[in-house]
């Protein structure tokens, strides 16, 4: 299937890559092209910008947490969802050859532009440097054959003269120059502690930037030609991913992309074997949104939903009640210590989820939602589900992929089970997630870290799974229909 498609990559982080691709993204769409926006690896926050710009939602292509053989379907189903793409443009990370610390170029962006035979522009901060940005254009076009660098942006040029020197520089070389873009404070995107701030707490705010953004792009990059370089991408040989037929081929554990799924003490008669997707009522599932959960791919709810439930958005930070017939909840990631004030003012909500999760009904929360189910929130009152722990802020971050297994049977996985996920945050569970026990609770995962020693995260209560682990549930689509059936078994109960 063919889908013209462009990878916008970089030397290195700080080039520019996100301006310039939410840039593209709105200037293509000005001139009426349907865009697909998609994000090399698992950041969230840039596809919210993607999604501003391309009018659909941003989609995160990372073969680590779904595994390499998904790539080329999930960029696809993108593509034609909702409607088929005129092209689509795809973000690198970090630089174009930086990839898993452990595996050299594993889940880079040359690794993704590669699985898509997508060409690559690469995009060059030029602010300090003039005739030898054609030494460091040169020693990326040759570093791995296998990656085709069709043209370069030259971005934060200062001058004029400063862009004739780049230009013939990359003369030299035969370079084509995509853009020449000069620099302009009024585009700076405010970041914290973990990157920019997502687009949804800006509002008005992001919009305005995206909007001045796609005319910088229509006015300094060559469309046309960055155009013609995305039609040269040939037939993807791939299906389209589908969401009912992940489900379907996932086996009896969460079907993880590198071939491993239930591990010890899966049993193919436990509560949501992957596959067996019920008749009947369809249970709600409750999914966490506003501005203090953004963090959450976009998979997830397609998943929720061809496993069977039907997916209500909430904001913890507003909404007094979860939304009705709620049988399951999930908590994704995000900042809720930026809104600590508006969560611990809501204490309608917190009074509720905790009731919830003290039935039994499933809950699954990721990073934030490990902080929102705690007792407290560098001391602001959070939901109490997890008991005596708490959570603060703190000056290490927390950073990187992990390959974990289930070290509990819970409403996600069965024990045993294999998945891969990262972690990325600045805050701690108090009692530390790998120190020690909490009453009532069992560990979520295991796994190993760069010496060997062995790290046990997370916290399994009754039918609540927490953890700072994020995971791809495109990777391990089981825990869908397992998540699902556990929902329907609990509305059953409520009943």
């Amino acid at each position: 299937m063919r889908i013209p498609r462009i990878v916008l990559a970089a030397p290195a982080s700080g080039a520019g890559k996100t301006s310039i691709a939410t840039g593209l993204l709105a200037a293509l769409r000005a001139r009426g092209l349907a865009v697909s926006p998609h994000k090399v690896g698992p950041d969230y926050i840039d596809p919210g910008y993607h999604a501003l710009a391309a009018g659909r939602p941003g989609r995160n292509l990372d073969p680590w947490l779904v595994g390499e053989e998904r790539i080329g379907p999930l960029f696809l189903h993108a593509a034609l969802t909702p409607r088929r793409a005129d092209i689509a443009v795809i973000e690198g990370v970090m630089g174009l050859f930086d990839g898993h610390a452990t595996r050299p170029g594993f889940g880079s962006t040359a690794h993704v532009a590669t699985l898509l035979a997508a060409p690559v522009v690469l995009v060059v901060d030029a602010r300090a440097a003039g005739r030898s940005v054609a030494a460091t254009v040169h020693g990326f076009r040759a570093f791995d054959p296998r990656v085709r660098i069709g043209g370069v942006v030259l971005n934060q040029v200062g001058s004029a003269r400063h862009a004739e020197i780049l230009r013939a520089a990359m003369a030299e070389i035969a370079m084509p120059v995509l853009g020449v873009v000069r620099r302009r404070a009024s585009l700076a995107t405010p970041s914290r502690h973990l990157g920019l701030v997502p687009a949804a707490e800006r509002a008005g705010a992001a919009r305005d930037v995206v909007t001045e953004l796609g005319a910088v792009a229509a006015a300094d990059l060559d469309l046309d030609a960055l155009l013609a370089l995305a039609a040269t991408a040939p037939d993807l040989p791939a299906e389209p991913w589908d969401p009912r037929a992940a489900l379907a081929g996932a086996g009896d554990g969460t079907g993880a992309g590198d071939g491993t799924g239930a591990g010890e003490g899966a049993d193919d008669g436990a509560i949501g074997g992957a596959g067996a997707i019920a008749d009947g009522p369809r249970p709600v599932v409750a999914v966490a949104g506003g501005p203090a959960f953004t963090f959450g791919y976009t998979e997830l709810p397609e998943l929720l939903t061809a496993a069977g439930a039907d997916v209500a958005p909430f904001d913890p930070t507003v909404d007094e009640a979860l939304p009705g017939g709620t049988s399951a909840l999930v908590i994704g990631g995000g900042f809720p210590q930026v809104h600590a004030g508006a969560l611990t003012a809501n204490a309608v909500l917190r009074t509720a989820v905790r009731a919830f999760a003290a039935t039994g009904a499933p809950v699954a929360a990721e990073c934030a939602g490990l902080l929102y189910l705690s007792s407290a929130l560098d001391g602001a009152p959070m939901c109490g589900v997890l008991g005596e722990v708490a959570a603060a802020m703190t000056p290490r971050l927390t950073l990187g992929y992990r390959e974990a297994a289930a070290a509990t049977d819970s409403v996600l996985a069965p024990r045993g089970t294999v998945v891969r996920g990262h972690e990325f945050h600045r805050t701690a569970a108090i009692p530390p997630a790998g120190g020690g026990t909490v009453r009532d609770s069992a560990p979520a995962w295991r796994w190993r870290d760069a010496a060997g020693a062995e790290i046990v995260e997370g916290f399994v209560r009754g039918g609540v799974h927490a953890s700072y682990l994020h995971t791809h549930w495109a990777g391990m689509p089981g825990a869908a229909t397992r998540f699902v059936a556990a929902a329907r078994q609990a509305r059953a109960v409520a009943a």
